[in-house]
């Protein structure tokens, strides 16, 4: 049996040797390299760049700007991105820069340290504009304009209208009204951008390069450049962490523009860029912050009559995929709880700050901070367990999600929950669960270290939502005589760390009872797999699965026909979803969720305001572990994300300047950070619509420990906080020990 299995990882060997071959470390015969001239100014306008000095800089070959690209936008969906801001393009209102990342210039150079010397030769004449860095001053009707073609700043705007909210507040005995506020968060991936591209002798653009949809890069490229997709090729190599950062365009197409206007002017050399930390930072999007007003009812008995949230999120500069994070938000703002009334409203705002993207989660995690909070407190003013509290609300099958729709099949969430708290210490009672008693103990014997335990639960889309009709694309060929001698799969996905390379061929050798080791694998590369879709959304072993079991029985009829070599094109596609009423929010959202409960044991230190996570327990259904290792090692690394996005990372920035752009400036946790415990519960309630019942993994973990984390904080200090990352200053703050600043 190949799944269900820890199966050793297939790139495990080479990477322990440090064999892999990432876009960093390419490098081809007489290759150049290029940098790229930043606007480091959050709002201007380009009047004008001179380049003369620049371009006759020895070892330059060139110097590229607006006026160089033949379709000078992108955008994920939305192409309301210029590829390089300046005068001359070929799109109107192009010539300003709306963030400090914004592109101006590339050079190309025989060295990295001339074409670092040419950038400083670049003269650009800016008219520096007012810059909006508050997404609610940007809302205010006389706001300067960000984006001429849409008038305001509200680019999103999220609705549910469920049932009768002012009826469900007068049906509540208690109330619970309060004001949230999330964090930014940077990706922080251990590799930065970077890639190698070239004109190939065919005359295909080819870029070598660091994303986690590459024939939708391919996409992009192509559109920019006005030319065919046939004419751009796309690979990519081993991957050094993604967690959405790379969802979106960093290099790809800067790489492209350059090999092709260089081999317009005869010059076909190899053009590698890596951007250093620093370019990293200010360039590629962030997760979304978001201001939350939320007001949510409940009768004595401990039933939800109501829940209304409002949010606005700081887009930034650029529409990236902050309207899709919306749309998760909006569904998890009210967790995985029935509840008959509800009206939510969730707003996008253009701001002069970095754009806001794709972040682990989704904007799951923002949204469940909400929701448990909410449930917590709820729960604390009705004199309830929360677990109690929460099993009463939750999710069964064939219940109603707040858009409608019933919520999809094999609906686990309140069993998730029972065997987490389980697991955790609470206990089941006759009437009641009772939760441990760690609040009056001091740790330690050290009366100022204060511990506390705190539960949340969250419920993670997986796949595409809203409409989007999920697929993936597969190539599946069976070589030999009287018997398969050899499979070799051919598939689109990225490979960024996660191991969904070894998770695809298990489930390919599992399909065609083959061993793993007679599975060749071929991905990546635009040229030779099927449009797979983005490794996001916790969905590639989801859709891959599904695609490669039906590959796999077309092939093998093929086979058992004697057509051989047997081969297949296959384009798996779910069940349909639909999309969002505009003022309803009433749809089908989603073709299944997977669902996590988490426990934190926290101690705070009242004394100098830190807070120790000690243990982290995650109850999370997975359907069927195709990988169980794997499975533990995403549960465990989404684990000490959410550890540091709910502790020590804290991104800032002010005016449209970011103030924390290096190691040294953002932390992010370290093996020092690591809990003493950190416990995972892989439960396997099969997804009846998931290969083999598995259901995805990926993002859901990070899901509820920032808001288990606060609740035990809450445990242990008798203190709400509303808003994280709990640094020191902020507890101290939420304890009365220093004044807010």
């Amino acid at each position: 049996m190949s799944i269900n299995t820890s199966t050793r990882r297939i790139d495990a060997i080479n990477k322990v040797k440090g064999a892999p071959i990432f876009a960093s470390d390419l490098e081809m015969p007489d290759q150049l390299q290029m940098k790229i001239l930043f606007a480091h100014h959050p709002h201007a306008r380009i009047k004008h760049i001179d380049t003369r000095q620049a371009e006759y800089l020895p070892g330059v070959l060139g110097v590229l700007t607006a006026k160089d690209v033949p379709v000078n936008e992108f955008g994920f969906v939305t192409s309301d991105q210029p590829v390089l801001c300046g005068p001359g393009s070929s799109k109107p209102d192009t010539d300003r820069v709306r963030f400090m990342g914004d592109k101006v210039a590339l050079v190309v150079a025989e060295t990295e340290e001339i074409a670092a010397q040419a950038l400083d030769l670049i003269k650009v004449e800016y008219e520096l504009l007012p810059v909006l860095s508050d997404p609610v001053k940007a809302m205010q009707p006389d706001a300067a304009v960000i984006h001429d073609y849409l008038g305001h700043n509200v680019f999103t705007h999220r609705k549910i209208r469920t049932g009768d909210i002012g009826q469900g507040f007068k049906d509540a005995d208690v109330i619970i009204e309060a004001d949230y506020a999330t964090p930014s968060q940077e990706h922080m991936v251990f590799e930065p951008e970077g890639g190698v591209s070239y004109v190939d002798s065919d005359g295909i653009i080819t870029v070598h390069v660091t994303g986690q949809w590459p024939h939708h890069d391919q996409s992009q490229i192509a559109h920019a450049l006005n030319m065919p997709e046939d004419q751009v090729r796309v690979i990519y190599p081993p991957i050094g962490g993604a967690f959405g950062a790379r969802e979106d365009v960093s290099v790809q197409i800067v790489l492209a523009l350059a090999a092709w206007r260089l081999h317009q002017r005869g010059i076909n050399r190899p053009i590698k860029i890596t951007l250093n930390r620093e370019e990293s930072i200010l360039s590629h999007g962030k997760r979304h912050p978001y201001l939350i007003h939320a007001k949510w009812g409940a009768t004595n008995e401990g039933k939800l009559t109501a829940a209304e949230v409002s949010m606005v999120a700081d887009g930034g500069a650029y529409i990236y995929t902050s309207h899709l994070v919306a749309g998760n938000i909006t569904l998890n703002c009210t967790g995985p709880y029935v509840i008959p009334n509800v009206k939510v409203d969730v707003r996008n705002v253009y701001t002069n700050n970095i754009p806001k993207a794709a972040f682990r989660g989704f904007g799951g995690p923002q949204g469940a901070f909400v929701s448990e909070i909410q449930m917590e407190k709820l729960a604390e003013k009705l004199g309830m367990d929360p677990v109690e509290f929460r099993l009463l609300n939750l999710a069964r099958e064939g219940d109603q999600q707040t858009t409608t729709a019933p919520f999809p099949p094999g609906c686990s969430i309140a069993d998730v929950v029972e065997k987490c708290a389980l697991a955790g210490g609470w206990k089941k009672g006759h009437k009641r669960w009772v939760q441990p008693d760690f609040a009056s103990n001091s740790a330690s014997g050290k009366f100022h270290m204060k511990r506390g335990i705190g539960i949340a639960c969250a419920h993670k889309n997986v796949g595409f939502s809203y409409g989007f009709r999920e697929f993936c694309g597969v190539s599946i060929e069976l070589h030999g005589k009287a018997e398969v001698e050899k499979a070799i799969l051919y598939h689109g996905a990225a490979e960024v760390g996660q191991g969904i390379h070894t998770v695809i061929s298990q489930m390919a050798a599992e399909a065609l009872q083959l061993p793993v080791e007679m599975i060749q694998l071929i991905a990546g590369d635009t040229k030779t797999s099927l449009n797979a879709g983005s490794v996001s959304a916790s969905r590639m072993t989801f859709v891959a699965g599904n695609a490669i079991r039906e590959a796999a029985d077309l092939v093998l009829e093929k086979w058992r026909n004697e057509d051989r070599p047997a081969v297949v094109h296959h384009n798996y596609q779910a069940e349909p979803t639909t999309p969002p009423d505009p003022e309803t929010g009433h749809c089908n959202p989603n073709v299944t969720y997977a669902y996590v409960a988490e426990i934190a044991e926290v101690e705070v230190d009242t004394q100098t305001g830190q807070c120790y996570v000690k243990r982290i327990l995650c109850a999370e259904d997975v359907g069927k572990a195709i990988n169980p290792l794997i499975v533990e090692g995403q549960l465990e690394g989404g684990l000490l994300q959410g550890i540091g996005y709910a502790v020590m990372e804290n991104f800032i920035e002010r005016d449209g300047q970011v103030l924390t752009p290096s190691y040294s400036t953002y932390l992010i946790p370290t093996i020092l950070d690591i809990p003493e415990r950190m416990d995972t519960l892989i439960l396997e309630y099969p997804d009846p619509q998931g290969p083999w019942g598995a259901r995805g993994v990926g993002e859901v973990a990070i899901m509820a420990t920032a808001p288990a984390i606060i609740a035990a904080v809450h445990n242990a200090t008798g203190v709400w906080f509303d808003q994280f990352p709990l640094t020191p200053e902020h507890i101290l703050q939420g304890l009365g020990k220093i004044r807010q600043a």
